[in-house]
């Protein structure tokens, strides 16, 4: 591995990645001195951001380093994962990366300023989290075929948020419109609790979103999931249908 390169955590499904030091710093002697940075590419309390919290204090806990975690929100992630690629190969940046931004990104941007291939090392996988669609508990969808019935009889009328363009709960939703052929109309956020808020509020209609960003919400009573849109249902949410089985 050369110096230039970052190595990358990577939690997919979503998924995230990590990046973390050239193989040089990490074996020097009394490394780290400093503080270690766990480069978040999206805001505070959504998936990757609360998973991202959890492996610095897994990593503190276990190495014994201090891991600081570090939001560098925008653009789908892609600002965050930019800010890694700057860095000085000196072993103290890591970066959480997901498909959003490492693999989805190079197809939407066009002047994008890293390499996901030739920029970072991949070094560990941290979590696939499932995607799931959700409205408000007081909603009148009770079910992904009435939103799909109401979609039809009102095209482009349905509004669904998410964590910003291009990111992949983004095109989930996409992919979800094509299957089911209605038209809903995306409402891009910065990062999943932005979109939340607007959710929990009325200010849209639904919410595709990461399981770890929603599930407090749901089991508290306040969003009501319709459909998750992984092969299998979750076993965070087994009673949830996957899209799959109702027909999509």
């Amino acid at each position: 591995m050369t110096p230039t390169r970052r190595l990358l955590l990577s939690a997919a499904g979503l998924a995230l990645a990590m990046s973390i030091v050239p193989a040089h710093a990490q074996g020097a002697a009394g490394y780290p001195s400093k503080p270690v940075r766990l480069i978040v590419p999206f805001p505070p309390g959504g998936g990757t951001d609360i998973l991202s919290r959890l492996v610095a204090t897994k990593l503190t806990e276990v190495s014994k380093w201090t891991v600081v975690a570090d939001n560098r929100a925008g653009a789908g992630g892609t600002i965050g994962i930019a800010e890694a690629a700057r860095a000085a190969p000196t072993g103290y940046d890591m970066v959480m990366g997901q498909k959003d931004n490492m693999v989805v990104a190079p197809w939407l941007y066009k002047n994008l300023s890293y390499d996901p291939v030739k920029d970072f090392v991949a070094v560990a996988h941290v979590a696939y989290t499932p995607v799931v669609i959700v409205t408000r508990t007081d909603s009148k969808f009770k079910t992904l075929k009435d939103v799909v019935d109401a979609a039809r009889a009102q095209p482009d009328a349905i509004t669904f948020g998410s964590p910003g363009n291009g990111t992949t709960i983004h095109l989930a939703g996409e992919i979800f419109k094509s299957a089911a052929n209605i038209k809903i109309r995306h409402v891009p956020y910065k990062g999943s609790n932005a979109a939340m808020m607007d959710v929990l509020a009325g200010n849209v209609d639904l919410m595709v979103s990461s399981i770890p960003s929603a599930i407090s919400q749901i089991k508290s009573g306040k969003l009501r999931p319709l459909a998750v849109t992984s092969a299998k249902r979750s076993t965070s949410l087994p009673e949830v249908p996957t899209v799959a089985e109702l027909g999509y």
